[in-house]
């Protein structure tokens, strides 16, 4: 009798199992991640990653909403810093990455993700601090002489530390200054993934110094009391450019499309748009044309 019911026992654990992996091969084995799209595209529809300055500053939905009602191409995307951004473009469920670090970008194409670097826009970085700027940085013309003496008086300085483009930048001008920065002074903010605006407030929470690009200063200058304190050297360039996932390693994107988006973003109507784009707000752009045809609008 006991034989008899392990027998049926057996039995029925076979067929929960093969239950559970017929099921299991219907849905894909596991949920998407929560930050991918899912892997079905809309027809007229691509995908975006991009780095989230501009996201949160407001020029990539503008380029979007005007794309998608000069074409009826509609444009989704999905922010994340520079370096998650390339690494969500890995998987070929994006069609085409906006990011701003040369060197990332550059691997990318070379590793064979993405069939080039096309030039869009630009903007700078500034070096932000308190108004009573205990580390005397104010009116110095280049950012290396400021970094020294925010390492020389341990002046708190808040990184986002997360391999986004905005982190590269700061890295490369430490760097380029000859200084490893390290000790409590030098503080690396816990969600700094989370983007440039909350790295910002947090850095004006804290009275400190931080390296943020011009934009989000801009859009953030009414709620926060941190001043430009260093500005205007040629090495805080930020250039942001558009890289098309490459169709011969994933030939399920929407190549045709990006490339339509990308030759509208680089037009003289986008980059127009890129021109213009905060100067009524703000009084001054947020970001410059960068394109062949954006670099004859500041002529």
């Amino acid at each position: 009798m006991e034989t008899k019911k392990i027998g049926r026992y057996l039995k029925t654990v076979a067929l929960l199992v093969l239950v559970l992996v017929l099921g299991a091969g219907c849905t894909g084995g596991k949920e998407p991640a929560p930050s991918q799209p899912q892997a079905a595209k809309v027809e007229n529809q691509i995908l975006l990653a991009s780095t989230i300055g501009p996201i949160d500053a407001g020029i990539v939905s503008v380029l979007e909403d005007a794309f998608e009602k000069k074409t009826g191409i509609r444009v989704r995307h999905v922010g994340a810093g520079t370096g998650a951004a390339l690494e969500m473009a890995k998987n070929g469920k994006f069609d085409l990455v906006m990011v701003h670090a040369k060197d990332l970008e550059e691997k990318f194409v070379a590793d064979g993700f993405g069939t080039e670097r096309i030039d869009l826009m630009y903007n700078d970085f500034v070096i932000v601090g308190p108004e009573s700027d205990p580390a005397g940085i104010k009116g110095l013309t280049t950012s290396a002489e400021a970094l020294k003496k925010i390492m020389d008086t341990k002046s708190l300085f808040i990184s986002r530390g997360d391999n986004s483009g905005t982190h590269v930048a700061e890295k490369g001008l430490w760097e380029k200054a000859g200084l490893k920065p390290a000790g409590d002074w030098y503080r690396v903010y816990e969600k700094g993934s989370e983007g440039n605006v909350k790295t910002l407030k947090y850095t004006d929470e804290q009275q400190a110094y931080t390296i943020i690009d011009r934009a989000t200063y801009l859009t953030l200058k009414d709620q926060i009391k941190l001043k430009v304190l260093v500005e205007k050297d040629e090495a805080m360039l930020n250039y942001i450019t558009l890289i098309p996932v490459n169709p011969q390693k994933f030939p399920e994107v929407k190549h045709d499309l990006a490339m339509k988006f990308v030759e509208f973003c680089t037009s003289t109507e986008g980059q127009t748009i890129i021109r213009d784009f905060g100067k009524d707000k703000y009084g001054e752009p947020l970001f410059f044309p960068n394109s062949t045809e954006g670099k004859k609008l500041t002529q």
